[in-house]
């Protein structure tokens, strides 16, 4: 963990800081359960000039880890499938994180973007699905986007106190997107 601070703080002032963003963005959502929000709200936060442009490195890391993600479920998920399964979850958590992307796929991904929840879940069960990839990219986009730009809004409007607001309200502000996503969910189902 030290070592990780140490290159997040040579980071902060490189010109190769936005691939940084990038590239552990890609990291995280492969193989690093350590929430990226932990490195972007305090870089944010010294950056404030770069605060966009982070939020979009950190979209495009996700979206690269995605999509290798999907493949790696796609391609070569009943090679790995078990000991991956047996990393992340256990066997029964998965299939039923799998019946749900064959059943409620788009906004199932969508939901798993946005929360807490880790995205490998749903990069796996897409990919191991078959789950359309297009759609998937798109649910990943749209729910990576509110993710990233929404804690760069979160630094635009209250600077230092970002961090702090993040903690304090980060389950609560979890439960509110899943509600709204759950309500705007079954109105579409209406119609």
């Amino acid at each position: 963990m030290q070592a990780f601070k140490e290159l997040g703080s040579r980071l902060v002032n490189s010109k190769y800081m936005l691939w940084g963003v990038c590239l552990a963005s890609l990291l995280e959502s492969l193989i690093i359960p350590i929430p990226l929000e932990a490195i972007l709200i305090p870089l944010m936060q010294v950056r404030r000039e770069r605060l966009w442009a982070i939020s979009f490195m950190a979209l495009l890391g996700c979206m690269a880890g995605a999509a290798t993600g999907y493949a790696i479920g796609y391609f070569i998920f009943d090679l790995i499938g078990q000991q991956v399964i047996e990393m992340w979850f256990s066997a029964a958590q998965f299939e039923s994180i799998r019946q749900q992307i064959h059943s409620h796929g788009f906004w199932y991904v969508f939901t798993i973007g946005v929360t807490p929840i880790p995205f490998q879940l749903a990069m796996l069960a897409a990919g191991a699905t078959g789950y359309t990839f297009l759609l998937y990219m798109i649910a990943t986009a749209l729910s990576r986007s509110v993710r990233y730009f929404g804690l760069g809004l979160l630094v635009c409007l209250f600077g230092n106190q970002a961090q702090t607001l993040f903690e304090q309200h980060k389950v609560g502000a979890s439960i509110f997107i899943i509600v709204l996503i759950a309500l705007i969910w079954s109105v579409m189902l209406i119609y």
